[in-house]
């Protein structure tokens, strides 16, 4: 649907599922490597064997999702590795336990080292869980956008039109969202903020006037609902953002580089994959999950999720890349609305290195491609 000519922020939507193109994928081999899911491209392994033995001396690698095994970016990459066996292909072994969403705690267990990596809902959360005394870093950064955006009744015309109406969030208002208000110029103290918890359909019933939103999430259940929105974006207002952070503890980071690196090469492998077989990826999601697990659902998360990565992946940059003044730029946002007291020296928190290490130019090197 078309934007209301009243206001150039406010996007009147009803998104449509994408659909996932096939291809097939030839890898050869170097050394050897584990059985691939049923049905997958026969994947071996892509390292010389000193490195394989140097990775698997590491042992079992244990990784949090952010959230059970929905598939978003920087779950479903590491879902479908493991299922593509692109994990055994250099020569990591792998465990995925499903995370509850407290994505803060998750950084808990990587600083204490019960486990090695995690996802966190953008580079904020690195922030908040080194000031929260968690020692973890950033070693790759896949959405350059806040994931959070705001949506309203077709009713509001303009973000100063929520002043004394009910707005809703899921615990607390988003930084970029509480940003992007008062950017525009809005009195957040005109307005009732309440937790309402994850059920969109408060918005259509009238109960609040604005609901707090995953861009990749809410507007496809109303758009299920056959009900009409806005949605309001903080980029729109000049606000920065992040989404699909991975994350690990620094030390022992340094001490397995290659471990770090391959990881990262299996996810970078299974994104583009994915890309293109979103569908079969999906799939391997809902496998692990087992029962109530809605693949259509979750289809459309990931296809928006990567379609907004592409989009804020500048093309002369690898996809996962970190910018540490966009780094600043939110982590200022925190300080503004008090959720940090001062802004931190980000560099030691955010670590691209390993990441640029298996990359050549924009692309994901993976031996024998």
């Amino acid at each position: 649907m078309s934007t209301p000519p009243s206001h150039p922020h406010a996007r009147r939507i009803r998104p449509v599922l994408a659909t996932a193109a096939a291809s097939a994928l030839l890898l050869t081999a170097a050394c050897a490597g584990g059985e691939a899911a049923e049905d997958a491209p026969e994947v071996a392994a892509v390292i010389d064997e000193e490195r394989c033995e140097t990775n698997q001396a590491a042992g079992t690698i244990t990784y949090i999702t952010g959230y059970q095994y929905q598939a978003s970016v920087s779950i479903l990459e590491a879902v479908a590795a493991d299922a593509l066996g692109y994990f055994e292909a250099v020569c990591l072994d792998v465990e995925i336990q499903p995370g509850s969403g407290d994505t803060i705690g998750n950084s808990q267990l990587v600083s204490a080292g019960t486990a090695h990596f995690t996802s966190l809902g953008n580079e904020a959360e690195v922030l908040q869980a080194n000031d929260a005394g968690h020692n973890v870093v950033g070693v790759a950064t896949y959405g350059h956008v806040p994931i959070a955006s705001l949506l309203t009744g077709t009713d509001i015309k303009e973000l100063k039109d929520l002043e004394g109406t009910t707005l809703g969030h899921k615990g607390m208002l988003p930084a970029p969202l509480e940003a992007m208000l008062v950017a525009d110029g809005v009195n957040l103290d005109d307005i009732e903020i309440v937790e309402v918890g994850y059920d969109p359909s408060v918005l259509p019933r009238d109960q609040v006037q604005a609901l707090t939103a995953f861009r990749s999430n809410e507007p496809f259940l109303l758009a299920d609902m056959d009900e009409d929105y806005n949605e309001w974006l903080p980029e729109d207002y000049g606000i920065v953002g992040s989404f699909g952070v991975m994350a690990t503890n620094p030390e022992w980071a340094d001490e397995n580089p290659t471990v770090v690196e391959d990881y990262l090469r299996a996810l970078s492998q299974a994104f583009t994959y994915c890309q293109d077989n979103g569908e079969e990826c999906v799939g391997y999601a809902a496998e692990l999950a087992e029962a109530g697990y809605d693949v259509d659902h979750n289809l459309r998360i990931w296809n928006a999720e990567s379609e907004l990565v592409n989009a804020s992946t500048p093309d002369d940059s690898t996809v996962g890349y970190i910018d540490l003044s966009l780094t600043e730029a939110e982590g200022r946002t925190l300080v503004d609305n008090g959720q940090l007291d001062k802004l931190p020296d980000v560099e030691p928190l955010f670590d691209p290195r390993y990441l640029e290490a298996v990359h050549v130019a924009t692309e994901v090197s993976w031996p024998g491609q």
